[in-house]
């Protein structure tokens, strides 16, 4: 192939992932979801919800340090967005935009596109580490990996969708084991950071996959393992020093590491599975948690390939393997983290081993830890089937498997193109919340989050979350949130004071129906100062 060849289809591959991404971005995601306003007719839901507020807050703020601070979110205090999933890479740069963005924009639906988008690239990019950069096999894992039910189904959880960066990092890897260099990493120092600043979850994959270069060097008898160490220690170094700057440390969460981990069957669980329809009719779990997190089919297509290449590949693929052990290793790693103490085959907790570490409590949604390797299953097999000989063989199999694992993917798909196309009325009334809101200067909403009793029978969680949706708009100051983790003590109830103060000034106090009996018992001026909305009380002194 000569070099101008090869830069065609070079550009021919990335500009075909692009376009396949961009047919999906388009038919599955409305054009208000992407690109929000203010006042929409429609309530926006559960995490989606909660990343939204997080974002719109922080975005119309002023600049603070640390940088993800916002102030006017569990005022007066604050929070940092990247504990309530606010994706702070997207929303760092479109504040800087504020003064060209529409009212009330924020990001989370313009994330969904943009993972969508990145993923085929990335993937194609990831297989052309591996060697293999020809058109039929970069179309194939275009389409395989925006197929990968694992991707698709984070749909509720806008930053983990975020695969593409797992992809990067595989990418990485894949160049820095063949030929080191100081340019790789410094892009794999830059990857990590950006990659934590969507999500830690992922940043600790990324780095386990980079952590694998020096230890695949080691193996081969490479004297280069050694600057490929220091390497990887310039790349841990950048994530503690960019968390610390960024005010990530010292937050803690609800911990229970294992609570939601792999099943060691769900790889072949076909859950939603098109191939396979109503086979089974949930996700396999043995900790009681339903098996949502740990949610790692692999989809009907990338296990056909899988098969095929220990029938017609396997000792190409037994060398890789010896090839890059380090990472073999590494994966095996992340495999039973994934697994957990807490070891579930089928309905049946199989092995326990007690208490983990307390450094892996941080980690509760081990099953996630499954994804890189899924992934690097993906671009191996596609990369093994399309060296089959004869050509015609090895393409005829690769576009096969991405055929079946777009099929098999159609349930998936399906999912979240009705979830992004739902439009949820708003059980609070909205036009009159919002006009009250258009006249505070902050907003108390009672009872606050870690006040509302369990169950929640009342709905006064989602109360809470379209009240919100609603003073981030502009934003309006406001004293309550979920957060995901938190610094020092987990967050109590202490209403009583803030229900018993009289109002303040340019104050509108919202009370839910959890919090009436209590506002109305010991809350001063109570008749005179509070009026219906709805099932809510809205108390304030006078119009600003």
């Amino acid at each position: 192939m000569t070099p101008l060849s090869s830069r065609i289809e070079t550009v021919l591959a990335y500009g075909v992932a692009l376009l396949i991404g961009a047919a999906l971005v388009l038919t599955t995601f409305p054009p208000d979801v992407l690109l929000p306003r203010a006042g929409g007719p429609w309530a926006p839901q559960g995490d989606a919800a909660q990343h939204a507020i997080a974002q719109r807050y922080f975005i119309g703020d002023a600049w603070r340090w640390p940088p993800l601070q916002a102030a006017n979110l569990l005022a007066p205090e604050g929070v940092n967005i990247a504990f309530v999933d606010g994706i702070p890479l997207l929303a760092l740069i479109l504040k800087a935009m504020r003064p060209i963005l529409p009212e009330g924009f924020h990001g989370i639906g313009l994330w969904y596109g943009i993972a969508w988008l990145m993923q085929p690239v990335a993937a194609v990019w990831c297989l052309r580490g591996a060697g293999e950069k020809r058109l039929l096999p970069a179309i194939a894992i275009s389409i395989a990996a925006l197929a990968m039910p694992s991707f698709i189904n984070r749909f509720g959880h806008a930053a983990l969708t975020g695969h593409f960066t797992l992809l990067l990092g595989l990418g990485l890897y894949l160049r820095l084991a063949r030929a080191p260099s100081v340019g790789l990493w410094l892009a794999a120092v830059l990857a990590c950071i950006g990659t934590l600043l969507v999500h830690p979850y992922l940043a600790a994959m990324v780095l386990a996959l980079l952590g694998a270069v020096p230890l695949t060097l080691l193996l081969r008898g490479d004297r280069r393992w050694f600057g490929a160490g220091l390497g990887v220690v310039a790349c841990a170094g950048a994530v503690g020093g960019t968390m610390a700057v960024f005010g990530y440390l010292g937050a803690a969460g609800d911990g229970g590491y294992g609570q939601f981990a792999m099943n060691l069957l769900s790889p072949v669980w076909p859950h939603h599975s098109g191939v396979l329809p109503g086979l089974v009719e949930r996700e396999v779990d043995a900790t009681g948690r339903g098996g949502w997190e740990g949610y790692n089919w692999l989809g009907f297509g990338l296990l056909v390939g899988l098969v095929a290449v220990l029938l017609l590949s396997w000792r190409d693929a037994w060398r890789a393997v010896r090839r890059h052990a380090g990472l073999a290793l590494v994966l095996l790693g992340l495999t039973l983290l994934a697994v957990s103490f807490r070891v579930g085959l089928g309905g049946a907790v199989v092995l326990d081993l007690g208490p983990a570490p307390a450094f892996l409590e941080q980690f509760r949604a081990s099953g996630r830890f499954f994804w890189p390797v899924g992934l690097t299953l993906l671009v191996g097999t596609i990369a093994l089937l399309a060296r089959l000989r004869p050509a015609w063989l090895g393409m005829l199999a690769v576009l096969a498997v991405a055929l079946l694992q777009f099929i098999d993917a159609g349930p998936n798909r399906s999912s979240i193109r009705d979830w992004a196309q739902a439009r949820q009325p708003w059980t609070v009334d909205a036009p009159a919340l919002r006009r009250l809101l258009a006249e505070a200067d902050r907003v108390t909403i009672l009872p606050t989050w870690p006040c509302v009793p369990q169950p929640d029978t009342l709905g006064d969680h989602a109360r809470q979350l379209q009240i919100l949706s609603l003073a981030a708009e502009r934003p309006v100051p406001a004293n309550t949130m979920y957060v995901a983790r938190w610094r020092g003590e987990r967050p109590r109830c202490d209403d009583a004071g803030a229900t018993a103060a009289p109002l303040a000034v340019g104050e509108l106090r919202i009370i839910l129906p959890g919090a009436r009996e209590a506002a109305l018992a010991t809350m001063p001026d109570v008749a005179n100062r509070c009026a219906p909305v709805g099932d809510l009380l809205a108390c304030r002194i006078t119009p600003r």
